[in-house]
Formats: C-alpha cells, sequence, structure tokens
C-alpha cells in the first residue's frame, strides 16, 4: 500500500513537471517570437525571456530550470538569425547565448532553497533577481571574454573600451530587468503556489 501511495504520488509529480515545462516552454516561445519577451534598447536587447526559466526552477527544481535556460537560449539564437542581430557571430556560439541561460535556473533554484529566509516572497524575489543577473551578466560577461572585438563594433566602442561598454549596458539594462523579474515572478510563484495548496 504505501509503495502504491508512492509511486502514485512520484507519477503526480513527473507529471506535473513535464505539464509546467511544457506550459513555460509556451510561454517562451510566444515571448521569443514577439515584442512582448523582447525589448529592443540598443546596442542589445532588454528581454523577459529569462523569467519563465527562473519560475520553472523555484517550482519544478534546477533540471527543469535548465531545460528551460537551453529553450530560452536555442529560441534567443532562432531570433537572432531571423532578425539579423549585429552580434550573431557571437550569438551562434552556445557558451554565449546558451550556456549563461542554462545557468540562470540552477542558480535560482540554489538560491531559493539556500537562502536562510522565512518570508517565501522574499527568498523569491532575490532568487528571481539572481537569476535575472546570470542572465544579463553571464551573457555580457562571455561575449566580453570570447568576442570582445565583435562587441566593440555592435557597440561602436574601442576594443579597449568594450570592458566599460559591457558593464554600462548590464547596469542599464540589468537593474530594470531585475525589478520587472522581481515584480513578476514573485506575483506567478506565490499565485500557483496558493492554487497547488487548493
Amino acid at each position: 500500500m504505501e509503495r502504491k501511495l508512492y509511486t502514485n504520488t512520484k507519477a503526480k509529480a513527473s507529471t506535473r513537471k513535464l505539464t509546467t515545462l511544457a506550459m513555460l516552454s509556451a510561454i517562451s516561445v510566444i515571448l521569443g517570437f514577439t515584442p512582448l519577451g523582447i525589448i529592443p534598447v540598443p546596442p542589445v536587447n532588454a528581454t523577459i525571456m529569462h523569467i519563465p526559466v527562473i519560475i520553472a526552477a523555484i517550482l519544478e527544481g534546477p533540471v527543469i530550470g535548465a531545460i528551460m535556460g537551453l529553450i530560452f537560449g536555442i529560441l534567443s539564437i532562432i531570433r537572432a538569425i531571423t532578425t539579423g542581430n549585429i552580434l550573431l557571430p557571437a550569438i551562434l556560439n552556445p557558451m554565449v547565448s546558451v550556456l549563461p541561460r542554462i545557468l540562470i535556473g540552477v542558480g535560482a533554484y540554489y538560491a531559493y532553497k539556500s537562502l536562510p529566509i522565512e518570508s517565501d516572497k522574499i527568498r523569491v524575489g532575490i532568487s528571481a533577481a539572481i537569476g535575472t543577473a546570470i542572465n544579463t551578466f553571464g551573457f555580457l560577461g562571455m561575449l566580453y571574454l570570447l568576442y570582445a572585438e565583435t562587441a566593440a563594433v555592435a557597440f561602436k566602442v574601442s576594443v579597449d573600451a568594450v570592458g566599460k561598454a559591457i558593464v554600462t549596458i548590464g547596469v542599464t539594462h540589468g537593474i530594470p530587468e531585475i525589478i520587472v523579474a522581481v515584480i513578476i515572478t514573485v506575483g506567478v510563484i506565490l499565485a500557483l503556489k496558493k492554487l497547488r495548496k487548493n
């Protein structure tokens, strides 16, 4: 009887994870291919596409979060190809466009689980901020390390000034992205957790 109950519980959890993954993947695709997910703020785009990754990670764990990050990374490559992004040579490299996005889910999950704070709302908010920072500075950091010359052309600065330009972009894009991510993530996760309890 206990084994059957355990099997049923495990099956329900797996079904829930797959349902969450499918739902958030669909949202990511919509965000990726409409103006809803990408806000063109030259020289790089601001985005809210990382938010489903953070939500998936906090609700369903680091593996689902990493899969969502992979989906985000692939969508960003497809979007760059179809829109002719000036940073296309860099974005085609998975080290720049995919790896940082996979790490969003992993980082957000472990931040959420390890924070010694009782308030779930605060833990979710901090985790959303950390996940967003991983996205912004992971992408820009890999861009700087691997494609400084490409970035210099895109940002219209000298190669020597790329580091400063990237920090400036990280701050000007990163802070608004963090604020939006915290607001949306906290609202969505608390609402979904409430629904799951009912």
